[in-house]
């Protein structure tokens, strides 16, 4: 009996001490990179539209424009790695010389990749949509102001996340004294800053992947449509960001609807190779293409919405944020 207890205790320690161990199971490691796109700040948005406005009407020989171009300089080399200033003058369609700045803000310059965000920070000399005043400046809160807005919520938020390829944001000057009346006689009149960009680059041999230009895209229930040589030149950047804000719930903006053809700052970025779009305030049920504020004295504070301005700012950092690198 001894024996036999003495041999249980024996198989009994020895069972204890030889468990079959579980394998180690290898966690699956995902190599795809988590992307963390910011949150756009509408309202930070709005307030920097606000405070172009609070200077008054921004055309360009008027204390107002000095003042702005002065704000805008100093706001953007608190966020840019690098500021770029162009200045000059150029001659309006009337004999005007107009004193004008390019602003033109780098981050991540040494970057392969780049991509250009674009939009004019001058306003309008007169309201010739309008029926009263016509002669008088328009306060260009969504023509001018909202675009340029949008772009200084980018430019703040890059600051604060790190982003990996390049982003160049111009503010283009001297945009919107042209002859009123289209054709092909007053086509060139308009978008001189930018026109003098493209023949005096900031950077020697400067370009970017694609560009997008803002114009007018802080308007409340605005709507963008494919402008026509944005698609014509640039249609699967057209197609990415549309995608883009229809995938975060903006398909009510971004509309899949060809808007038309505008001529625009994005008309010379692409004329020197450099791919761009414009996304721009459309209005089918008028006679322009344009809103009801488009050259009058209602395009003020009053039109923009915060919603409009997040809806197009969210996108952007999107689109910015998936970018991959060039390798």
């Amino acid at each position: 009996m001894k024996i036999l207890q003495i041999s249980f205790l024996i198989f009994f320690l020895f069972s204890c001490n030889s468990k079959t161990e579980k394998p180690v199971e290898t966690p699956v490691v995902n190599n795809t990179p988590q992307i963390t796109v910011p949150e756009f700040i509408a309202d930070s948005a709005y307030a920097f539209v606000k405070a172009q406005c609070d200077f008054g009407p921004r055309v360009p020989n008027s204390k107002a424009h000095i003042a702005c171009g002065d704000y805008l300089i100093e706001k953007m080399q608190s966020w840019a790695d690098t500021v770029i200033v162009q200045k000059g003058i150029v001659i309006a369609y009337d004999g005007t010389k107009l004193n004008f700045r390019n602003i033109i803000s780098s981050f991540n310059p040494q970057a392969k990749t780049r991509i250009l965000l674009f939009a004019h920070w001058d306003t309008r000399p007169w309201a010739d949509k309008d029926i009263n005043d016509k002669d008088k400046p328009i306060l260009g809160a969504d023509d001018g102001g909202s675009g340029v807005g949008v772009l200084m919520e980018i430019a703040r938020q890059l600051k604060l996340n790190k982003i990996e390829i390049g982003v160049d944001i111009a503010f283009f000057d001297a945009e919107d004294w042209g002859k009123e009346g289209g054709g092909p006689e007053s086509e060139d009149s308009y978008a001189l800053g930018t026109q003098y960009w493209t023949k005096n680059l900031h950077v020697k041999d400067y370009t970017a992947n694609y560009g997008i230009l803002l114009d007018m895209v802080g308007a409340k229930n605005a709507q963008f449509r494919f402008e026509g040589l944005s698609y014509e030149r640039a249609g699967s950047v057209v197609q990415n960001v549309w995608n883009t804000a229809n995938s975060l719930g903006y398909s009510n903006y971004f509309i899949h609807q060809d808007g038309g053809w505008v001529t625009d700052d994005h008309v010379y970025v692409n004329n020197i190779g450099i791919p761009s779009i414009d996304i721009i305030h459309s209005d089918l049920s008028s006679r322009n293409g344009f809103p009801p504020h488009w050259h009058t004295h209602a395009d003020n504070m009053d039109v923009i919405d915060a919603n409009t301005l997040r809806a197009v700012g969210q996108t952007l950092l999107t689109v910015l944020f998936r970018e991959k690198v060039s390798s």
